[in-house]
């Protein structure tokens, strides 16, 4: 789609309306409790269905989906390749300077613009999403064309691999769908073998309360003792499975300059993030997706990330911390200062 191009989008292609498989599975996933405490998934409309499990339930007027990706991959080292613990790991999609909402959905209004102009003007209804719609992208992307869904159950592509911002565009036009990409996962498993707390339950399957990017980002209050290890240096977000996949080995590299990482946020030091006052993280994250997990939420994640690292140098300031007026990250400094002493 030329104008998806134009907009500066690297995949574009329509999926159809209607049921499928993974939203089949849906409900079953959120009866499990697998969604965590992200109660937005389950969402009803005014008959007690859940919207994520099928468009009809949003959008009745819906006849097509027009689904664009953006590749936000940049040329720093994968997580996995970064042998440091004694710094953080903020997710790669946050290193910018602009949340990747405020830069994705711009370009999808420019493609709901030519859709419009070429398709029946003020007649036509649209909706368009950035990660915030009563939709699951990835499902709808994958019967886009755009990738298959991985047994990491991110959306992979042959070609760019899986650094990929989507965009959908709800339309009434009855457009014709595009052929799903084909699953190349094959008998790999590499990102289940990688992901340090076992989120990945099964190929496919996600355990959110497990999960990482779940963990830092979504989690509020304490994190459960048992996963904190695990955790690791990540602070925001996870890219352990994508790191692994082998299809992300060549991935190429964005020129887009918003996706262009601050070097401030590549590997953050420890510290830093554990003693940031809130004018200060106000100031570095105004426009950034780590705003999400707010300061008492980073500061966490930060004294966790200090006990996992095996560096005695974070001791004096894990006493402090240990005293500090949020509960949550004086026990957490605790554990961190318990961690670091069983090693000497």
């Amino acid at each position: 789609m030329q104008s998806a191009r134009d907009a500066g989008f690297e995949l574009a292609g329509i999926a159809p309306i209607g049921t499928s498989p993974e939203l089949e599975y849906f409900p079953r996933w959120i009866a499990e409790g697998y969604a965590g405490k992200m109660k937005y998934l389950e969402g009803r409309d005014e008959h007690g269905r859940l919207k994520r499990a099928a468009l009809a339930n949003v959008a009745p007027w819906a006849r097509s989906v027009v689904v664009c990706a953006i590749n936000y991959n940049t040329a720093q080292p994968y997580s996995t390749e970064v042998t440091d613990k004694t710094h953080g790991w903020i997710s790669r999609y946050a290193w910018g300077r602009q949340d990747y909402h405020d830069s994705v959905m711009p370009r999808l209004r420019k493609v709901e613009g030519a859709l419009k102009a070429a398709c029946g003007g003020d007649e036509l209804i649209t909706r368009c999403y950035v990660d915030t719609g009563p939709i699951v992208e990835r499902v709808v992307a994958k019967y886009a064309g755009i990738g298959w869904i991985g047994k990491n159950t991110c959306i992979i592509n042959q070609k760019l691999g899986s650094w990929l911002f989507l965009g959908v565009i709800l339309t009434s036009l009855d457009l014709t769908p595009s052929l799903p990409a084909p699953d190349r996962c094959g008998t790999c498993t590499r990102c289940i073998d990688a992901c340090p707390t076992d989120a990945l339950i099964a190929p496919y399957r996600l355990d959110s309360n497990k999960c990482i990017s779940y963990l830092t980002i979504e989690k509020r209050g304490a994190i459960p003792e048992e996963l904190r290890a695990g955790m690791g240096r990540h602070v925001f977000g996870c890219d352990i499975c994508q790191d692994v996949c082998p299809w992300n080995r060549k991935a190429p590299v964005t020129d887009a300059a918003e996706f262009q990482p601050r070097a401030e946020l590549v590997n953050p030091a420890l510290d830093w993030l554990a003693e940031m006052s809130a004018e200060e993280f106000r100031g570095t994250f105004r426009q950034s997706p780590v705003k999400r997990a707010k300061r008492a939420g980073i500061r966490r994640k930060a004294v966790i990330a200090m006990g996992n690292s095996g560096d005695a140098k974070f001791l004096p300031l894990l006493d402090r911390l240990g005293a500090d007026e949020d509960e949550v990250i004086a026990e957490s400094a605790a554990w961190a200062r318990r961690k670091l002493t069983s090693l000497e």
